[in-house]
């Protein structure tokens, strides 16, 4: 068994550019939503004319989805994090999509009504004034986000209590502000989804990758909590948190 100290030193050094979360294999598990979001996008993005995948990541979701069932003549993915924004690059334009540079923040760098069909997978903010613009009418804004007080078992085991936090990302209020902007919420689901911790490498590698989640969280800074956490697996088996997400579909009304 991996000491401490070598744990927190691998899961220090080792890459966490792009979305892809492979590395945990063996040593974290996250159930996955019931709805399967990629399968149900490549339904989309096959019968779409034009599409738009709003902060993208390393665009391993949108890849995945497009190799599954094609994807439209004109298909674009904005990504703001310069480190994803190359990845996504790389693996995107091989399957002719167009990624741009955005700093994730109105306004889209698209004209009004350009697309037919406006994804995103767990997108930091929707901007749902700026998605009605961009989507033409009859167009629809699918995606999966984050749900309330995701994770957040862990995010208070360093943090302390979260109240206030534990009150945004709800998906009655995401599809109110929907509606305001113009768009009709036709699917919303949520679920909340058993994740197990199995090394304190895994919550280091985590933390370092999804970085809201603990803002400017480092292992010097938080050696002693980690120390604590590393005891407690050891003992008491894997920490166990529970994510959020929700699947929202919201078309733009016909004028």
């Amino acid at each position: 068994m991996r000491t401490f100290e070598e744990l927190i030193a691998e899961a220090g050094s080792v890459s966490v550019d792009g979305w892809d979360f492979s590395w945990l294999d063996g040593r974290a598990t996250e159930q996955r939503p019931s709805w399967g979001y990629q399968r149900l996008l490549a339904g989309r993005l096959a019968s779409a004319s034009a599409a738009l995948d709003i902060q993208t990541g390393g665009g391993e979701v949108l890849a995945g989805a497009l190799r599954q069932g094609g994807g439209p003549p004109v298909l674009a993915a904005t990504e703001s994090w310069p480190p994803n924004l190359a990845q996504a690059t790389r693996l995107l334009h091989p399957l002719g999509v167009v990624v741009v540079a955005d700093q994730d923040e109105p306004p889209l760098p698209f004209a009004d009504g350009a697309f037919d069909l406006v994804s995103s997978r767990h997108p930091v903010k929707a901007w749902w004034s700026e998605i009605a613009r961009v989507l033409r009418p009859g167009g629809a804004y699918f995606a999966q986000h984050v749900g309330p007080a995701s994770v957040f078992e862990l995010v208070e085991y360093f943090l302390g209590p979260q109240p206030e936090a534990r009150e945004g990302r709800r998906p009655e209020v995401e599809g109110a502000e929907a509606r305001a902007a113009g768009l009709e919420a036709v699917d919303l689901r949520s679920e909340r989804l058993r994740m197990e911790f199995h090394d304190i490498g895994a919550v280091v590698y985590f933390l370092r990758k999804v970085i809201w989640m603990v803002p400017g969280f480092t292992v010097d800074a938080h050696r002693d909590r980690l120390r604590e956490l590393d005891a407690r697996i050891r003992a008491e088996g894997p920490f166990v948190a529970h994510s959020a997400r929700f699947l929202i579909e919201a078309r733009k009304h016909i004028d």
